[in-house]
C-alpha cells in the first residue's frame, strides 16, 4: 500500500492560490488519503472492542475526523466541544479554554464516549476535554489522526505519529473571502 501521507513539494500552486512554500519538515494529508486514514482509525477502535455510544469532536480540527469516525463506526449520536488553544501557526494561549456553545453534559451522562481530534500536539486540549468528560460519562476514550511525541497525553487510538507540522486538507487553504 502506498504511504497515505504526501511528501510536500518545495512550493505549491493550486488554482488561485499564490505559491505556498512548504518546509520539508511538514507532513501533508490530502483529502484523497483522509478517508483511508479515518477508516484505519475506526478499525483500531473496532479491533479493540470499544463500542462508543457517542462521538464527540474537539472543534474545530476534530469536526471532520469525528464525522468520518461516526459514519465508519455506525454511531449516529455526535456532539462537539469547542476549545480554543491555538491562535496561529505554533502560537497558542497559556492554557486551553472551553468556548460556547458548550456540550450539555447531562446528555452524555453514563455513556461510552469517543473523543475525536485531528492531532494531539501538546495534548493539553485533549487532556482538558477528557478531564471534563470523565466526571460525567461511563467511559471516555480518545482518537486522533496524529500524535506528536511531546503530547502530555497518549490517545487511546492513533493513526500516525510525527514530530512535523501537519497540513490538513481542511486548513490548507486560507479562508474564503468575498470578491
Amino acid at each position: 500500500m502506498d504511504d497515505p501521507v504526501e511528501t510536500p513539494p518545495a512550493a505549491r500552486v493550486d488554482d488561485d492560490w499564490s505559491a505556498t512554500p512548504l518546509a520539508p519538515e511538514r507532513e501533508v494529508l490530502g483529502w484523497d488519503h483522509f478517508g483511508r486514514a479515518a477508516r484505519d482509525l475506526a478499525q483500531l477502535v473496532v479491533d479493540d472492542g470499544f463500542r462508543p455510544d457517542v462521538v464527540i469532536a474537539v472543534a474545530r480540527g476534530g469536526l471532520t475526523v469525528a464525522g468520518a469516525l461516526a459514519y465508519a463506526l455506525g454511531v449516529k449520536n455526535c456532539g462537539s466541544m469547542n476549545v480554543e488553544f491555538y491562535t496561529g501557526v505554533d502560537e497558542r494561549l497559556d492554557v486551553p479554554v472551553l468556548l460556547p456553545p458548550t456540550l450539555d453534559l447531562v446528555d452524555v451522562r453514563g455513556l461510552r464516549v469517543l473523543v475525536a481530534d485531528d492531532v494531539a500536539d501538546t495534548g493539553h486540549t485533549l487532556r482538558l476535554v477528557r478531564e471534563v468528560l470523565a466526571q460525567h460519562v461511563a467511559e471516555a476514550r480518545t482518537a486522533v489522526l496524529y500524535r506528536k511525541p511531546r503530547s502530555v497525553v497518549t490517545p487511546d487510538y492513533v493513526w500516525r505519529e510525527t514530530d512535523r507540522w501537519i497540513v490538513f486538507p481542511w486548513s490548507a487553504a486560507p479562508p474564503v473571502t468575498s470578491g
